[in-house]
């Protein structure tokens, strides 16, 4: 099946370089958001998120003519639908984007067409939802137009890499679609592509990242036993690797991120009845910021009016993405405990969250503080080199929750060093 024009639905991490790859291999595209800001942002030439590469991709798309953008879709050879899947408080997926991107399609929908639904969602959603949803149109699935479910499988950093060279499952709801999906993300992956059918394809997506979950959840479990036995958790981890069929990840202040940190509630809302490692793997996880806030209560006596420096704020190091951050969640936290917390995110600096005060450099965050709290190993933060820190503030604490500062250098520095999971040298 030959495609010469895409609409994607949904720019956001996945949506604006998944549209600008295409769009770059000669492929008309139109991306549609219905925030008309990003639409006027995009018209402007400015980007709205942070990712290595991206900008030049998207400037490369529209300055060819290839990548137009609009607040509502077009017709098309094939639609994308990129948008997001958040959950509830009650850990319950909403799906509201979808349906909503679903619906917008119908008006424009034409015979031959190929939908593809990208957005991660619990299993049976394409068939269940999607499908009828698109059926409103008066044409029939599989008859007069194709449906498939393509689930991202990138990481936030290296998404332009990975989108091309990662493998690419496409989930059909019939062998038809499924070839036509082949037939579409050929033109940009490199990468093997798996054929399969809609709800498999939508487990897979799932699958991987509570996999991840519940290996973080035992790594942050350790973290706390080690805490509780006087052992360095970062220690012991390294000597069990060395073990040929054991591989413990790093524990941390929690999981974030629009994937590892929700996927897996989709599982426990579909099966609650089948699924209780999953879900008591989510409850470590979403727990591990409480864990945090008590170490830091600790290393400081007492948080009332104690000022904490806190180096950030993002899911992971060296992006812009603070979707269901941890670091943010510990932050909120330490402010409801009566702690004054000052904040420095360089990847975004404008955030703004009640009872976190926000700065832009770091001498400017640690300036008055009590303690200094690393949250996400940012490359900047990282590489701080601790005596010079010293001479930036008056805090005689650095707690380190992340592995990322060297005890012996912070400590000769004139610090006293707290590490996540590490009562050994205490």
């Amino acid at each position: 099946m030959e495609f010469h024009s895409i609409c994607v639905i949904g720019l956001g991490y996945i949506g604006l370089p998944t549209a600008s790859m295409f769009a770059t291999h000669e492929i008309r595209v139109t991306g549609v958001d219905n925030n008309a800001e990003v639409v006027k942002s995009l018209e402007a030439g400015k980007v709205h998120i942070y990712e290595p590469g991206l900008k030049e991709v998207v400037d490369e798309a529209i300055n060819r003519g290839n990548l137009k953008v609009s607040v509502k879709p077009v017709e098309a050879d094939a639609f994308i639908i990129a948008v997001p899947t958040p959950f509830y408080g009650d850990k319950k997926a909403d799906l509201s984007y979808v349906y909503a991107a679903a619906e917008s399609i119908v008006k424009v929908l034409k015979k031959g067409n190929l939908v593809i639904l990208e957005s991660t969602s619990p299993p049976l959603t394409t068939v269940e939802h999607v499908l009828p949803i698109l059926e409103k149109s008066g044409l029939k699935a599989g008859k007069d137009f194709l449906l498939a479910y393509s689930p991202e499988r990138v990481l936030p950093g290296q998404i332009l890499k990975e989108l091309v060279e990662n493998a690419r499952v496409i989930g059909g709801i019939d062998t038809a679609s499924a070839e036509a999906g082949r037939d579409l993300y050929k033109i940009i992956v490199k990468g093997e592509i798996i054929l399969t059918d809609a709800t498999t394809s939508e487990m897979v997506k799932l699958m991987e990242n509570t996999y991840r979950d519940v290996n973080i959840a035992i790594a942050n479990e350790f973290s706390r036993l080690a805490d509780r036995f006087g052992v360095d958790v970062w220690e012991a981890i390294q000597i069990a690797n060395r073990h040929p069929r054991v591989k413990i990840l790093n524990p941390g202040p929690g999981v974030g991120g629009h994937c590892i940190s929700v996927d897996p509630w989709f599982f426990v809302e579909a099966a609650p009845d089948i699924s209780p490692l999953i879900h008591t793997a989510r409850n470590v996880n979403d727990s591990q910021p409480d864990f945090v806030v008590t170490m830091v209560n600790k290393a400081l006596g007492s948080l009332i009016q104690k000022k904490v420096a806190v180096l950030g704020l993002a899911f992971k190091p060296d992006v812009d993405d603070l979707r269901e951050s941890p670091a943010i969640e510990v932050a909120h936290k330490l402010h409801l405990m009566g702690a004054s917390v000052t904040a420095f995110e360089p990847f975004k600096p404008d955030f703004k969250h009640e009872g976190i005060n926000m700065v832009s450099t770091l001498s400017e965050a640690v300036n008055s503080a009590d303690a200094i709290l690393l949250l996400v190993n940012h490359t900047q933060f990282h590489t701080i080199n601790a005596v010079e820190l010293r001479a930036m503030t008056k805090a005689k604490v650095v707690i380190d929750t992340v592995n990322g500062w060297n005890r012996g250098d912070f400590e000769t520095a004139g610090f006293r060093f707290v590490r996540l999971g590490d009562q050994k040298n205490i």
